[in-house]
């Protein structure tokens, strides 16, 4: 390969990555089964994918998937305002609403897209929008480039979020997620739904975590909380619990009304494949009926055991709600080494570093999914305990 010159400079800046311990490189997988992964002769078990449920290589999936392509083929061919639009997008968004409890819905290419897309057309110069710290990147994004006034209150810190809420200027948007990706832990939304109902804001939740995994049918933290109708945008994932890609925000009638005509990110982009909205509404059936109930009482009783198997090997790792058990290490040198060995073990479970998270707080980030096996488990707390 023919070694190409460097006018802007680049090679200071990725050697003080890779001194840093900061360096990231994509690693092609061969084939997944499963919880399985393989790749040049090599299997492991994966404890890092978001697929709670199991769902991205299930039967009911594969069904669903071959018969959108028989019925609608591959791409759609234009944006959805253009011709991009079929029967599948729609009835999905249907379906979306109602499990949502709100009056519309409206799906994008990504959850990152929802974000981009849902708060600059909501929000603008002169307004504020007060975001958890910890909350996505997509999110922080989002709030940037909407011009808008950006506040930000230490994680779950409710006495700062009522100082800030006193003192915000023209609309006010609060956003946080339900279940935190890199932590696991809950938000507080009973107390904030207090809140924003008292100073007159709106409140966003980012539901990707938590939707498949926790609530009635699936539906989340908030609907698990009794809070559903006091949230005014429920933004959430496809790309998770549900096995696919895509995102979706869940909200009045006006306001998707609004995101359809100033929602950049949806405007200006091909509508997702009509074949994965037609799979997508076969696997939210799922995901509510009684099998799906059943795949997230497995979810939790891994939850449970990794957990347990954590405090009884003196491993310092926070409860959570959900299917997120974060092992913080700290520095990043000593997180890359740890899961260089667990790999070498036979366990995928890669160091998450800053800028994901805080310096001094890298962590291995373990999820669980309704196929792994106690067995899997089990072996994964002894690996842990005889490492740390």
């Amino acid at each position: 390969m023919q070694k190409t010159a460097d006018p802007w400079n680049l090679t200071p800046q990725l050697e003080d990555l890779r001194a840093q311990g900061l360096w990231r490189e994509l690693r092609p997988l061969d084939e997944v089964a499963g919880v399985t992964v393989r790749t040049g002769g090599r299997e492991w078990i994966n404890f890092s994918s978001n697929d709670y449920l199991g769902l991205a290589h299930s039967p009911e999936l594969q069904r669903a998937l071959a018969e959108g392509i028989a019925k609608y083929g591959g791409g759609s061919g234009a944006s959805r305002l253009v011709c991009g639009t079929h029967r599948a997008h729609a009835t999905l968004e249907e379906a979306l609403a109602e499990f949502k409890g709100t009056e519309a819905a409206l799906t994008f290419s990504s959850g990152f897209a929802v974000a981009l897309g849902t708060i600059p057309a909501l929000v603008g110069a002169g307004d504020t929008i007060i975001l958890d710290k910890l909350c996505h990147a997509s999110l922080v994004d989002a709030a940037r480039l909407s011009g808008a006034t950006l506040r930000v209150f230490p994680h779950n810190h409710l006495e700062k979020l009522e100082r800030l809420l006193q003192t915000a200027q023209g609309r006010v948007l609060v956003v946080t997620e339900s279940i935190f990706s890199m932590d696991g832990d809950a938000a507080p939304l009973r107390e904030i739904v207090e809140l924003k109902a008292r100073h007159g804001a709106w409140l966003m939740v980012d539901e990707a975590h938590a939707v498949g995994v926790l609530g009635p049918q699936g539906r989340g933290l908030a609907a698990e909380m009794g809070v559903s109708q006091q949230v005014d945008l429920h933004m959430g994932t496809l790309s998770k619990a549900f096995g696919l890609s895509g995102g979706y925000l869940a909200a009045s009638r006006k306001v998707v009304d609004l995101l359809i005509q100033r929602a950049r990110s949806f405007i200006y982009t091909t509508a997702p494949p009509a074949h994965l909205a037609h799979a997508l509404g076969i696997i939210l059936e799922v995901i509510r009926s009684e099998h799906g109930t059943a795949l997230r009482r497995q979810v939790h009783l891994r939850a449970q055991q990794m957990q347990q198997l954590l405090s009884e090997s003196g491993i310092a790792s926070t409860p959570v709600p959900a299917a997120i058990l974060p092992v913080i290490l700290g520095e990043a040198s000593r997180a890359m080494e740890v899961s260089a060995c667990l790999r070498e073990s036979g366990f995928l479970i890669p160091c998450i570093r800053y800028p994901t998270v805080a310096r001094g707080s890298a962590r291995l980030r373990i999820t669980l999914s309704a196929w792994h096996s106690a067995a899997q488990i089990e072996a994964l707390g002894v690996a842990l305990r005889d490492l740390l």
